[in-house]
């Protein structure tokens, strides 16, 4: 669980995302910061278990940095208004597939997969789909994956008008070929966030989404 006063934090940044009130109230940051840590620590015990990718991982590894990276980007606000902590074989800077829990009030998810791969990549994974599609098909159906996700985001900025190049319409995989990024997400509330199951609620959805994330590292691993 996460104490409320880290959540209280990440509303109050929200609200004064400049470096003048960041300064004023770093102690509180400090232990926001310490206390998401920890619950990463948390985290990779548990998913470590059936997840060896994971188990070796450190916190440090996995959560991002709070300070925004302003110089391509109208938005100067200097920090970003969440924690995130990736869990990816080789840690948050891997280009593989992993998982993923993103920590802000009022939109915070837990999910993964690989978010906008470049292009040779984006081409091994489907390529994979459509050699074991029937394998692929299986785990986006199963019964654990459909309870915690529902399915691979489809929405219309993650979509392809046209199957890409190579591939035609009359593919039975062609839904998921056109697919930008492979990734899926569970909403997670500010209740959720200071419960006492957070940890295994962060695991079971991870559990769930473990057969994907193997099955597009298989792909881009050969």
């Amino acid at each position: 669980m996460l104490q409320s006063s880290t959540v209280e934090f990440l509303k109050a940044l929200k609200l004064n995302n400049h470096k003048s009130w960041f300064d004023e109230n770093r102690k509180q940051y400090e232990f926001a910061k310490e206390d998401y840590l920890n619950l990463v620590g948390e985290t990779i015990r548990l998913v470590g278990k059936n997840d060896p990718t994971v188990e070796v991982l450190q916190p440090k590894e996995c959560v991002f940095r709070i300070n925004r990276d302003v110089r391509f980007s109208k938005d100067k606000s200097p920090y970003k208004t969440n924690m995130g902590a990736g869990f990816s074989k080789g840690g948050k800077k891997s280009s593989l597939s992993g998982y993923y829990f993103h920590c802000e009030p009022g939109v915070s998810f837990v999910g993964g997969g690989i978010w906008m791969p470049p292009a040779p990549e984006l081409k091994k994974v489907r390529q994979e789909i459509d050699y074991n599609y029937e394998e692929f098909i299986g785990i986006v159906n199963s019964p654990d994956f459909k309870k915690q996700y529902g399915n691979l985001d489809k929405s219309p900025e993650n979509l392809l008008s046209r199957p890409p190049k190579g591939y035609d319409e009359s593919n039975p995989a062609v839904e998921y070929l056109k697919l930008k990024s492979y990734i899926a997400s569970k909403s997670i509330s500010d209740e959720e966030l200071t419960s006492k199951d957070l940890v295994s609620k962060i695991a079971t959805a991870f559990s769930a989404l473990q057969p994907l994330v193997y099955f597009i590292n298989q792909a881009l691993e050969g």
